[in-house]
């Protein structure tokens, strides 16, 4: 069995998509790029994607359709926007030769960046609420030092 080597990179993996998919991919590729430059393009789960501090959105070609990644819940908050696409839990499926419009992509893209905010400021918050204030926090190392 002649296995290809998984792609290292995004220009790889773009190389070795037959058209027309290549091109609907490179066409959301520019779109994203140009909603949010400072992303890095990086191979996740052994497709394209956009990181910042963590990934935005993985997309990628199959044999009957491209897909996107954008997560379950920006999947739920366009649920209305979608509805003329196949999706599933993570996922919006479209056609090989079809792109998702521009407008669809930048609402796509403001939902995964508004959904990432929260996250943090979740994590922020119960990170505060764990913490020890600072004379809780001197008691407590004053307690370890002398075994007590």
């Amino acid at each position: 069995m002649n296995r290809e080597k998984p792609a290292a990179t995004v220009g790889e993996y773009l190389a070795r998509v037959p058209e027309p998919a290549r091109t609907t991919l490179k066409t959301l590729r520019a779109e994203f790029k140009r909603l949010v430059p400072e992303t890095r393009e990086v191979i996740s789960y052994q497709m394209p994607a956009f990181r910042l501090e963590r990934v935005l959105m993985c997309y990628a070609a199959f044999k009957n359709h491209c897909s996107v990644f954008p997560g379950a819940r920006v999947i739920a908050a366009l649920a209305a926007d979608l509805k003329d696409y196949k999706t599933s839990k993570g996922t919006i499926q479209f056609p090989l030769d079809r792109p998702l419009p521009a407008r669809l992509i930048k609402k796509i893209v403001k939902a995964r960046l508004a959904e990432i905010a929260q996250q943090k400021l979740k994590a922020k918050s119960r990170r505060r609420s764990f913490a020890p204030h600072g004379n809780e926090l001197r008691k407590h190392s004053a307690h370890a030092r002398t075994g007590g």
